[in-house]
């Protein structure tokens, strides 16, 4: 586990250390990325993260759904079952507020929940990935769990990643979920 600990560390700082520009310009090119991208171009529910600690940037492609009539969704803190995500409908009049980790999320309203069967793209955020598709997140397993059935599901998960956050080896642990597909600014990773 310290080995973990230590790797999420270091990629942190690693993705935390790009420019301002840096940021700006994988956010121009995971947009481009993701709306050429077949999966894409054919889901009309898609869940997808706000940018929190040196993440991937997804406002440019959260303003592409919305002009594509796409319904984005973002993730929410379950309220009753702790370690759970609920997924909100996110429009460009949505109240956001912050959540216990201080990272941005909808209002909870429960009429704007959409299940997890009934989403086409959820894409996750990550920490660190591996060329066979690992995914090392903050470590609060949120998305593990969240991801833990899809295959049983239309649901089709994509990390998003600087290119900066692949690593030569993940240590993986029983619970984590291994993603089909991974994409940074430069490369899209495909594990299936």
């Amino acid at each position: 586990m310290n080995t973990r600990l230590q790797l999420r560390k270091a990629i942190r700082q690693r993705r935390n250390a790009l420019s301002v520009i840096q940021q700006r310009n994988a956010a121009i090119a995971l947009a481009t990325s993701l709306s050429s991208h077949s999966k894409i171009q054919a889901a009309n529910r898609i869940a997808v993260y706000l940018t929190n600690d040196g993440e991937l940037g997804t406002a440019a492609f959260i303003d592409w759904c919305w002009q594509q009539q796409k319904e984005v969704y973002l993730p929410v803190l379950h309220p009753f079952s702790s370690g759970n995500l609920l997924f909100l409908r996110y429009q460009q009049d949505s109240k956001l507020v912050s959540n216990a980790f201080g990272i941005l999320e909808p209002k909870l309203d429960v009429t704007k929940v959409c299940p997890l069967t009934e989403l086409d793209i959820i894409c996750t955020p990550l920490v660190a990935f591996d060329e066979t598709g690992a995914r090392l997140g903050m470590g609060g397993g949120f998305y593990d769990r969240s991801l833990a059935h899809w295959q049983q599901s239309k649901l089709y998960p994509l990390g998003l990643a600087h290119d900066c956050q692949l690593v030569e080896n993940i240590p993986v642990e029983s619970w984590d979920i291994p993603l089909p597909e991974i994409i940074t600014p430069s490369k899209n990773y495909c594990f299936t």
